[in-house]
């Protein structure tokens, strides 16, 4: 088994990629608000563990990469809709007025 910060001989480009990219410290940040979103939700009562249901913060966010956890700014949503709507990614596009 690999110590910290190692990884296994047979580990993959994209893994290596990806275990990279989430020890920098601004994710680790916006893993840690995007957690205290869902714990804050599962005190409520809204959601809870293994009910295929994600927390979606309506603003995602400011230049700065810091999450609103505020009541207003929380909703819960489906997994399957809450990760579609990545826009900017491939995502669903945002619905406008006045456009079909």
């Amino acid at each position: 088994m690999p110590k910290k910060n190692e990884m296994k001989a047979t580990a993959s480009k994209r893994s290596k990629q990806q275990r990279k990219f989430n020890s920098k410290p601004e994710q680790k940040k916006r893993r840690a608000q995007r957690n205290a979103a869902r714990s804050k939700m599962e005190k409520k009562g809204k959601v809870s563990k293994g009910d295929g249901k994600d927390v979606d913060h309506k603003n995602k966010g400011s230049k700065k990469g810091r999450l609103s956890n505020k009541d207003s700014n929380l909703r819960v949503k489906s997994i399957k809709s809450n990760r579609a709507d990545n826009r900017g990614t491939g995502g669903r596009k945002k619905k406008t007025k006045g456009t079909k």
